[in-house]
């Protein structure tokens, strides 16, 4: 039978330093370990926030860059809109000066009647081939009268040699071309129904139409947008 022999006190003293220190070592070192991740999980968190801050001003700049650069686009399409409506505008203004000083010497051709009387003499054998009809009327200023009768005549005798046909034309004396015209003839055919206008100013309007893409083409040059061409 084994003896239990009882501690004395600086046994007892030795053994609660040890259990102090013991515990005092297992609680610093659990601080250390709770110390340490709560520094793994602060950095964690703070590289985190800094990788989602970073992200978030890299989406705004870049939003706003592309904001900038729409804005941008858009600043310079309308500037480049503006730019080319005026020069059109411009263009334009050109053109219709060049054909107000056209309309306003077509009056000078009747000044000279041997000259006048050629020029209706063309008008009305135009009138005459389109039409091809044995019989015509021709309207005409009430001034102009004597020398589209003897234009009338000679287009009449020229058609006879071109085409073996006859043709009548009497001036429609009840239907005068406005004394306010430059000049010029109606031919008028198919019972009444059908008309060539072949008057200064009907001439110039069918001349805007067709001469108007090469007087641009002679002032400006070639159109760089233009694909097609007649």
């Amino acid at each position: 039978m084994s003896q239990i022999h009882a501690l004395s006190d600086d046994q007892v003293g030795q053994e609660l330093r040890k259990m102090t220190a013991f515990i005092k070592q297992e609680a610093e070192e659990k601080a250390r370990e709770i110390e340490i991740k709560a520094n793994e999980e602060f950095a964690i968190e703070k590289s985190k926030l800094v990788r989602q801050e970073t992200d978030a001003i890299d989406s705004t700049y870049a939003k706003k860059f592309k904001q900038a650069q729409m804005s941008q686009q858009i600043t310079r399409s309308t500037v480049a809109n503006k730019t080319r409506l005026k020069v059109l505008g411009a263009r334009q203004e050109l053109l219709d000066d060049i054909f107000e000083a056209a309309s306003a010497q077509l009056g000078e051709a009747t000044s000279d009647q041997g000259r006048y009387q050629d020029i209706l003499k063309g008008l009305i054998l135009e009138g005459f081939y389109a039409m091809n009809e044995p019989e015509l009327q021709i309207r005409a200023r009430k001034a102009d009268y004597d020398v589209v009768r003897q234009a009338s005549e000679a287009a009449s005798k020229e058609y006879k040699e071109k085409t073996d046909k006859d043709v009548k034309a009497t001036i429609d004396e009840e239907n005068p071309v406005a004394e306010g015209s430059a000049g010029g003839v109606v031919i008028v055919g198919g019972n009444g129904k059908i008309d060539i206008n072949n008057t200064f100013e009907a001439r110039l309007n069918l001349l805007k139409d067709s001469a108007l893409p090469a007087m641009r083409k002679a002032l400006f040059g070639d159109n760089p947008n233009r694909k097609f061409f007649d």
